[in-house]
């Protein structure tokens, strides 16, 4: 009898630990993540790298956000609502705030897709919540997947002043990576992404510093919030099928003109570049990568640079091991963003040029 009463208990504890295992599961199914993000407890999420997100599918059309800049300044989020942008948010410095959002379409169901507009060096934005009425989402169909890795070209800097006019604010007010190339190539073609790029950052030295007193993309890479703090490391759980490489517009640059600055050093370049490509590969042994251009680089600056891309492609190409790497030209493009950057209109022109490109490559099995 006493036996029985032991099995008994065990039975409901088992069922009980059960029960609480698929609540948990279920709470977590209503929010999909993509992107740099750093998973908190009770649903709430830190958006880190540029373009991060949380979406989420609710019923009826009531809708508030809570929101918060992890840092002492503005942060900024962009919304999707039933795949429409519906616009960018400024979050202020302080306690989380709750943000409504507007809902004019009537439907029984919406998704809400919560976009970081701004980029890791600004801070993190954590989305501590929401008021609407959750349902679980279905889970969606496996897609292919893409790493978009740069600069402040890939973070989207400066080319929204559609609010504040280029020259005023502060340098991140104008960002918007909802609207950066890769973004928006990632929605024409139906793929999942995620953005690994600093502003001003390069792949031997920055925009102002011979790398003396700034890391370099290749420091922070690995770190989940691409800077200088390793003890919390980016986990890679995210395999891309394609990893596009857009770096050297910072390299090649003459900086503030004030700072002291060295020639370009095409051999640090290189060799910098060729194993970075071997961290990713690290990373993502089944990938392919592509070397891009840059639009803010012209005559022969750009010369150069195409020349060091095709020498980085040929120091693979005996790899038996990778797909070949592939080098995209951009069209020339006089940017029309706030300091010489591409703005929304130029971004659409640069992927545009992409999808096609990466279609082909994507769908190459």
């Amino acid at each position: 009898m006493i036996f029985r009463k032991i099995q008994l208990i065990i039975l409901l504890i088992s069922f009980s630990f059960v029960s609480i295992a698929q609540n948990k599961e279920e709470t977590h199914s209503f929010f999909e993540y993509q992107g740099r993000v750093e998973k908190m407890q009770d649903n709430k999420v830190i958006l880190v790298g540029s373009a991060s997100s949380v979406s989420f599918d609710f019923k009826g059309n009531s809708c508030s956000i809570s929101l918060q800049s992890l840092v002492d300044h503005q942060n900024y989020v962009s919304l999707e609502l039933d795949g429409k942008y519906i616009g960018r948010i400024r979050i202020e410095k302080g306690e989380a705030k709750s943000f409504p959002v507007t809902i004019s379409e009537k439907k029984n169901t919406h998704r809400l897709s919560v976009y970081k507009a701004t980029e890791a060096a600004n801070g993190g934005v954590l989305f501590a919540g929401t008021t609407a009425k959750l349902i679980v989402s279905p889970r969606p169909k496996t897609k292919k997947r893409i790493e978009l890795i740069g600069d402040s070209i890939t973070c989207g800097f400066g080319n929204d002043a559609t609010t504040i006019p280029c020259g005023t604010g502060d340098w991140y007010d104008q960002h918007n990576a909802y609207w950066a190339y890769g973004p928006v190539l990632s929605r024409a073609l139906d793929i999942e992404y995620v953005l690994s790029s600093v502003s001003g950052y390069g792949m031997y030295r920055n925009w102002n510093d011979e790398h003396l007193d700034e890391p370099i993309i290749p420091d922070v890479y690995e770190n989940l919030y691409l800077d200088k703090d390793s003890s919390k490391p980016y986990d890679f759980k995210f395999q891309p099928d394609l990893v596009s490489i857009c770096l050297g517009t910072n390299d090649l640059s003459d900086g503030d003109g004030k700072k002291p600055r060295l020639p370009f050093n095409e051999e640090k370049y290189v060799s910098n570049y060729i194993e970075f490509i071997k961290t990713v590969y690290k990373h993502a042994p089944n990938t392919r990568i592509v070397l891009l251009n840059s639009p803010m680089v012209f005559g022969a600056r750009n010369v150069t640079m195409v020349n060091c891309l095709k020498k980085i492609i040929q120091a693979f190409e005996n790899d038996t091991v990778h797909k070949k790497i592939e080098l995209f030209e951009f069209q020339p493009m006089i940017p029309k963003g706030c300091n010489t950057h591409p703005d929304i209109a130029d971004d659409k022109v640069m992927a545009d040029q992409l999808i096609p490109f990466f279609k082909k490559l994507l769908n190459e099995k």
